[in-house]
């Protein structure tokens, strides 16, 4: 299955998800499959990537549009990927 996870770091308006959304959606990601925060990458308490990272499985794909939407620094990053890979994810 393919998932998605698209994030902004502001919620005051001044920056929209829709360039995210829609290359997630060129890489036939189902709106249903993307996942969504309005929060600072620094947070640790970004619930919409608690969610993706918590629904996928062995086989699964996890699209992003960029790397810095997924991890909260390179330490963060490299972390997640490795956990990913052990799991059979693909990204």
């Amino acid at each position: 299955m393919n998932l998605g996870y698209a994030r902004i770091s502001k919620a005051d308006g001044s920056q929209a998800l829709d360039l995210q959304i829609d290359a997630l959606a060129a890489a036939n990601v189902a709106p249903d499959h993307i996942y969504k925060d309005k929060a600072s990458g620094k947070r640790e308490d970004r619930s919409g990537l608690e969610a993706c990272l918590k629904a996928l499985r062995k086989g699964d794909t996890l699209y992003i549009w960029k790397l810095d939407r997924l991890g909260r620094d390179l330490k963060h990053l490299v972390t997640t990927v490795r956990n990913l890979s052990e799991r059979g994810v693909g990204l």
